[in-house]
């Protein structure tokens, strides 16, 4: 099976989308399903967004299976216009409803809170009214409009999948010389 590269438009209308429990469906592309949210930082607030990241990494050191439920394959954090506006970019394998009911749940899990507090209009409530949340989500997201993959519909399971039996093949061959 010969895997090509592929990229995909995303319409810029989303009436014809399936609508999902919380509003449009955007279709899986090459790069599988994903947000950008750009959004306003309260002021003074950027370096205690800069202290989650480093909570994070931290949490992850300990757990790496911290955010499996998620299936990620990449997150970006970004402090822009002099710490006054905030991106936060994911890539996943879910569609949006399930990825944020997901990211509630396990955030509400592990008692811990967001990055999102930070950010203005962020609603308070956010753990136990997810429709609060996603409406947040969904008033900053950035639409992209193409997306490419160079490996395109291929789940973060099936990347870490190949992974394992690469190296086990590598340590099969090596024992063999």
């Amino acid at each position: 099976m010969e895997i090509k590269p592929q990229a995909a438009v995303i319409p810029k209308e989303t009436d014809h989308l399936e609508q999902g429990k919380y509003g449009p469906v955007y279709p899986r592309t090459p790069a599988c399903y994903g947000f950008t949210i750009i959004a306003k930082v309260k002021p003074g607030r950027a370096d205690t967004i800069r202290g989650y990241g480093y909570t994070l990494a931290k949490a992850l050191e300990d757990d790496p299976d911290l955010l499996a439920p998620l299936k990620l394959h990449y997150l970006r954090w970004v402090l822009f216009d002099d710490d006054t506006r905030f991106m936060y970019q994911g890539i996943f394998d879910t569609d949006f409803d399930k990825y944020t009911e997901d990211a509630i749940v396990l955030f509400t899990r592990a008692g811990v809170n967001t990055a999102f507090e930070n950010l203005e209009g962020f609603p308070e409530d956010w753990k136990t009214n997810p429709e609060a949340f996603v409406r947040f989500v969904r008033e900053h997201h950035c639409p992209s409009f193409i997306e490419y993959g160079e490996y395109p519909f291929v789940t973060a399971d099936e990347i870490k999948k190949a992974l394992r039996i690469k190296s086990a093949m590598s340590e099969m061959l090596d024992q063999l010389q």
